[in-house]
């Protein structure tokens, strides 16, 4: 799925510089820094422009997302959407105990470590949901990019040319 939201992004944006497309990306839940570091190496976005583009694009909705969720949930809750809105609030509550066990500890890994599911959207989703405080959330999630960001630059611009030279 995330490999098909990509690659539709990609083609919509054919015309935009490759810069652009991989902050864009960087903004998208489900794909986040993480697809915009790998559309940036595929695309020949050099890694010093790329890196910082991706990490302020994948952090620019974490304020958001903590200060208005609740507000745009109970909106969502009133319309026929309603079952996205409880989705989701469902699938962070699944995976907010071990954000409750090591409090700010468990953020930071959550939103750090590559996987799927996890990242700044759901991150965030979770210390909003949580009542956790908005400033240190921010930027416990903050820390979370950056080092997913170093893991996702090695993955897509240091291994690759170990691997296919």
């Amino acid at each position: 799925m995330a490999d098909s939201l990509t690659q539709s992004i990609v083609g919509a944006l054919s015309c935009a510089p490759n810069e652009l497309v991989a902050f864009l990306i960087s903004i998208v839940p489900i794909l986040e820094l993480r697809g915009g570091l790998v559309a940036a190496s595929i695309l020949g976005v050099d890694w010093r422009l790329a890196f910082p583009l991706c990490v302020i694009g994948n952090i620019l909705p974490v304020p958001f997302i903590l200060l208005f969720i609740d507000k745009i949930f109970s909106f969502i809750k009133k319309t026929k959407f309603h079952k996205l809105a409880e989705f989701f609030e469902k699938k962070a509550n699944g995976k907010s105990e071990k954000i409750l066990k090591y409090k700010e500890w468990g953020l930071f890994a959550f939103v750090a470590v590559p996987l799927p599911g996890t990242g700044a959207w759901m991150g965030a989703l979770i210390a909003s949901l949580l009542r956790l405080d908005a400033k240190k959330s921010t930027f416990i999630i903050s820390l979370g990019v950056i080092t997913v960001g170093i893991i996702m630059l090695i993955i897509s611009y240091v291994l690759p040319r170990f691997c296919f030279n």
